[in-house]
């Protein structure tokens, strides 16, 4: 989110988190005012490989309750996060690891995150570390050998309801907890058009 109106008329579709970036070289970076945003929907800052302090500093500049990490961070950085942070109320947020997939993924590489991560999100691949726009081959997942619940994300749009549906349905999707939706919705880079939230929104309801 990035546009004070914007991010309360999506907040009033009550979605589980609402996305922050704080990575400057994205057109969605965001450094102004958070809305009314009602109890329940968690605020989470999305960073590319910032440093430490950078992220304690967001966290409690904005009373962050969870942490997306875009880049290359290592475990070491994760348990140092987890160390580091509290929160809203004294709670450490929560910490999303991200970790692109394409055709193919080594779910090993996983392994060193198990215990300092509160869950993983799968995004597609690109030139950018997200917002690239479309989809990953979802069938990866069948390969995932955690138990660790984890986000979906990638390029997610109205298109893809049936799809998503589906998947829902499959073997792969029993640790999938939320689907991450951004670009597909945006009239402009951190702007939500709201109607088509509320038919993605209707449509996965039905």
């Amino acid at each position: 989110m990035k546009y004070l109106e914007n991010m309360e008329a999506v907040a009033a579709l009550q979605p589980d988190y609402l996305g922050f970036i704080f990575w400057e070289p994205s057109s969605r970076y965001f450094n102004g005012k958070m809305g009314n945003i009602p109890d329940g929907i968690k605020k989470v800052g999305v960073f590319v490989d910032a440093d430490l302090d950078y992220v304690v500093d967001k966290i409690n500049q904005y009373n962050l309750e969870a942490v997306q990490l875009h880049g290359k961070e290592s475990p070491e950085f994760c348990k140092g996060l987890r160390n580091s942070s509290l929160g809203l109320k004294g709670k450490q947020p929560q910490i999303i690891k991200v970790f692109s997939i394409k055709d193919s993924f080594d779910f090993s590489i996983l392994t060193p995150f198990e215990k300092v991560c509160d869950y993983f999100l799968f995004d597609t691949k690109g030139k950018l570390p997200g917002g690239n726009g479309y989809t990953f081959n979802w069938s990866v997942l069948e390969n995932y050998t955690s138990t660790k619940p984890y986000f979906l994300s990638g390029g997610i749009g109205v298109k893809d309801v049936d799809k998503v549906k589906s998947f829902l349905h499959t073997p792969a999707s029993k640790y999938c907890v939320a689907l991450d939706v951004n670009s597909s919705f945006e009239i402009e880079p951190g702007l939500k058009n709201i109607e088509k939230l509320k038919e993605f929104k209707t449509a996965l309801s039905i």
